[in-house]
């Protein structure tokens, strides 16, 4: 079993806590959906977001998830880059899985897309 690290971002229309943890939660689900992520398989979540973001912190969305108590999450702050996507939130988990990192499902979501073009999911805004 390696350790491999699942990707994703998305972004918000405004800074409110309910679209912030509405699309955390989104985001998450994908990822977990995709990846049959498994709470016991789950090192550790890093999310980050962008400075214009600060009504919530984003980990809280993973709290609504059953069986998820014990993951640990922490957030931080996105480097401000100029020209950078704004009102954007990322999360890197890191799993054990016997899956390829070439099989490894990442997921951006609405503007988010932009950050990834090379990887196939990215053009692929359904969940």
């Amino acid at each position: 079993m390696m350790f491999r690290g699942i990707r994703g971002a998305t972004t918000v229309t405004e800074d409110t806590e309910k679209e912030v943890l509405n699309k955390t939660k989104q985001l998450l689900e994908a990822i977990i959906s995709k990846n049959q992520v498994d709470p016991e398989r789950v090192v550790q979540i890093l999310i980050s977001a962008t400075q214009d973001i600060h009504s919530v912190f984003p980990a809280k969305a993973l709290r609504q998830f059953e069986g998820w108590t014990y993951v640990p999450v922490t957030c931080m702050q996105e480097l401000d880059i100029h020209g950078g996507l704004k009102q954007c939130i990322r999360v890197l988990m890191t799993v054990q899985t016997d899956t390829k990192q070439e099989d490894i499902q990442h997921v951006y979501l609405e503007e988010a897309v932009k950050l990834r073009p090379d990887l196939k999911l990215t053009k692929n805004k359904e969940l």
